[in-house]
């Protein structure tokens, strides 16, 4: 068994956490199409889990080389997830049940700039209102915020859309910028 000096397992541990992180943000953007992106990280996820899988053969006597290695994917996988938190790709697709025939849901999220579909509807005790939201992901914790204050009794789903295609989504919130391409407005 070969003498390991004491900065292989930290090595090893590091080199996971980046292949693993850089793995799920791919997976992400596989499953969004994005296919060019996907394959140079890809490309790069590969070529450092082919390092620390070297590493951890080259001192598979060793049990802290193992643990490292398996540490590493753990964390990587808790890290990575806190990155595709963070660059929050992907559209969602949200809906609002409200009840009453009164409810306001969507004219209360289009002043917010948010592009609303209203269905109206009978549940078990009398009419609602359904409201169809397509939003970057990046865009849905400020809408689920609003539909709290707005309608903080109805029931809300969050669904993820594959893709979204055919005019603009939701709004960049936050500037003082709002483009309202479906009316033809530009505020600035």
């Amino acid at each position: 068994m070969p003498e390991m000096a004491w900065f292989i397992p930290v090595l090893i541990y590091l080199a996971r956490i980046v292949d693993v992180s850089i793995g799920t943000v791919r997976m992400i953007l596989v499953i969004g199409g994005n296919r060019v992106p996907a394959a140079l990280l890809g490309f790069v996820e590969v070529i450092i889990w082919v390092l620390a899988v070297g590493g951890v053969i080259k001192f598979l006597g060793h049990p802290a080389a193992l643990l490292a290695y398996g540490a590493g994917f753990a964390t990587g996988t808790y890290v990575g997830m806190r990155i595709e938190d963070r660059i929050a790709l992907g559209y969602r697709v949200v809906r609002a049940i409200s009840t009453g025939a009164n409810s306001s849901i969507s004219t209360e999220l289009r002043l917010h700039g948010f592009r609303v579909t209203r269905l109206e509807g009978t549940g078990k005790d009398g009419p609602v209102e359904v409201a169809f939201c397509v939003v970057k992901r990046r865009l849905l914790a400020e809408l689920l915020r609003r539909l709290r204050e707005i309608a903080p009794d109805a029931f809300v789903t969050v669904e993820r859309a594959d893709r979204a295609e055919g005019g603009p989504f939701g709004v960049e919130l936050g500037r003082e910028r709002r483009i309202w391409r479906s009316v033809g407005l530009v505020r600035k």
